[in-house]
């Protein structure tokens, strides 16, 4: 059975930096690409990141030179790095992975962005 469990979200001030970690498990985790999705309430999914196994990235325009997508795949972990942070990026992040013909999902942290 796929788990996928976030942590590192909370309050930071316009200007600073989060780290995000997901931590995954029944997967054999080197194979499979990873992603970062965003959500605020009333909008749709928002995809943010992605890395390859290989650790090939790809990032949304919004967030393309503020966040960094990173893997470590000896202890089976996603990181999405957040710096520069803005109101905007305020939202639930939730990590996901394909797997077994579907997609699993985290159960999110909420980064709020304030001052």
């Amino acid at each position: 059975q796929v788990h996928l469990v976030e942590s590192g979200g909370g309050l930071v001030q316009p200007g600073g930096s989060l780290r995000l970690s997901c931590a995954a498990s029944g997967i054999n985790f080197r194979l499979y690409s990873m992603k970062w999705y965003r959500q605020v309430p009333g909008q749709e999914r928002e995809l943010v990141a992605t890395i390859t196994g290989g650790g090939e990235t790809d990032y949304a325009d919004s967030v393309r030179g503020r966040f960094t997508i990173s893997r470590n795949n000896v202890y089976n972990t996603v990181y999405l790095r957040l710096d520069s942070l803005k109101p905007e990026d305020t939202a639930v992040y939730y990590c996901s992975t394909g797997a077994y013909g579907r997609s699993f999902w985290g159960q999110g942290t909420q980064v709020t962005v304030s001052s």
